[in-house]
């Protein structure tokens, strides 16, 4: 069972956030924080899986809480930052902290477990509209050379629609497949390319010239 703690400071997001995972089998809520301090209380007490947190939150903040749970080896649990603020400072900040997501409130309910998902399987999800503009910078002074692996045109496809910062359900939908097909894309895309994640293989498409601006 996956246990989750929820810190926001709006009664209407946690319930949001709660009815989402509610629909998920082996998902619990098992505590919810409207102020950073509670949120910290909390998962030392509880030990929960995830905790989903906010940034600005009265008390100490979801940056602070992040680096806190991460600096204390004791405690098992994976920080996914879940907010309306995407300022660049902010995702470098959580990540190099080790929060393991930095999403939007405003991103699609299924990233959200997508996002808890890789939490858990010790890998890092970013939303889509953060990830998009973080490395489309990647592109700014570099020539662009065509893609070495050997890709299939589906596999093409379907990284650059990923880098496009497209979910597995969008890019189905672009594509007419499946999320199940796109995820074993997805899967064999990460082989050729030595390992990477979702973040990586998208930064992968972006320096590579698959996608340009």
């Amino acid at each position: 069972m996956t246990t989750v703690v929820i810190a926001d400071d709006h009664e209407m997001i946690r319930h949001g956030f709660r009815m989402v995972l509610a629909a998920q089998r082996g998902y619990h809520v098992v505590g919810e924080a409207a102020d950073g301090d509670s949120a910290w209380a909390l998962v030392r007490r509880l030990r929960p899986t995830i905790l989903l947190a906010d940034i600005r939150m009265p008390g100490i903040d979801g940056l602070e809480l992040t680096r806190r749970i991460v600096a204390t080896p004791s405690l098992p649990t994976k920080v996914v930052v879940v907010t309306t603020f995407h300022d660049d400072e902010y995702v470098t900040r959580a990540l190099r902290d080790g929060a393991s997501g930095f999403l939007l409130k405003a991103s699609a309910p299924g990233l959200l477990v997508e996002a808890v998902r890789a939490a858990l399987a010790g890998t890092t999800l970013i939303s889509p509209e953060v990830t998009v503009r973080l490395l489309a910078g990647l592109t700014t002074g570099r020539a662009t050379r065509s893609p070495e692996p050997p890709l299939t045109e589906r596999e093409r496809d379907v990284a650059r629609l990923l880098a496009r910062g497209l979910s597995n359900e969008q890019i189905g939908a672009e594509l007419f497949i499946s999320a199940g097909t796109v995820k074993t894309h997805v899967t064999h895309l990460s082989t050729k390319l030595g390992g990477l994640n979702r973040v990586g293989i998208a930064a992968w498409a972006w320096e590579s010239g698959l996608v340009t601006r």
